[in-house]
């Protein structure tokens, strides 16, 4: 798990948008098991990741189209698998209609938090080996935060993660944070060693309503 911490506009999504090629580095490389990843077709690059954004995007369909969406072929039970691990299932089958509800543009019939959960069932049922996640839920409720984040750790299990951090607190067992300011990476190191060092992620830490991105 890799967290990248630092103020809005220091470049943290620029970096996400480097590995997954909505921009092409004009030096230096980015390898993916030791393959440069233009050498990779961007498509064939793009299916082995997934990501889970801080606005979650939904499409008119139902509930399981959206979710299928990660793996069109998956069957009744993996999606329904993949909704439990997302703590999903729950909200879905207290719907009037389960997983056949149609969703308005946007999943606007639902609420934030609730159209996160299946932006993270789509991811587990899509079964991306890296991962890269918008971990903010600062527009949902406590509960549904706690939902949010033990769904975000099962999604994680075995995989490569990159995670954008909003709050320091959801990123301190990360096994790397690189804290970038103006463009670029100026410290990193695991929690214990950023504090340590009395930079700037100690200052986010001590001050943590102060701006994080």
């Amino acid at each position: 798990m890799v967290a990248l911490v630092g103020p809005t506009g220091s470049g943290k999504t620029t970096i996400m948008n480097l590995l997954t090629r909505f921009y092409d580095i004009s030096e230096g490389k980015i390898r993916i098991d030791g393959k440069d990843i233009r050498e990779w077709d961007k498509n064939s690059l793009r299916s082995r990741l997934g990501m889970v954004l801080q606005d979650a995007h939904l499409f008119s369909g139902t509930i399981r189209d959206n979710i299928r969406y990660g793996r069109l072929d998956a069957t009744e039970e993996e999606i329904r698998s993949a909704a439990k691990l997302a703590n999903a299932d729950g909200f879905i089958r207290k719907l009037p209609q389960g997983y056949d509800t149609p969703l308005s543009a946007e999943g606007g019939n639902l609420s934030h938090g609730q159209r996160q959960l299946l932006t993270i069932a789509r991811a587990i049922l899509s079964d991306p080996s890296i991962l890269i996640l918008d971990e903010a839920t600062s527009s949902v409720d406590k509960r549904t935060e706690m939902h949010i984040q033990e769904a975000m750790k099962a999604l994680m299990q075995g995989r490569t993660s990159f995670v954008i951090a909003h709050r320091l607190s959801t990123i301190q067992e990360a096994d790397l944070i690189l804290v970038v300011r103006g463009g670029e990476i100026v410290e990193r190191g695991t929690h214990e060693q950023l504090l340590a060092l009395r930079g700037l992620y100690a200052e986010m830490h001590a001050n943590p309503s102060a701006d994080a991105g």
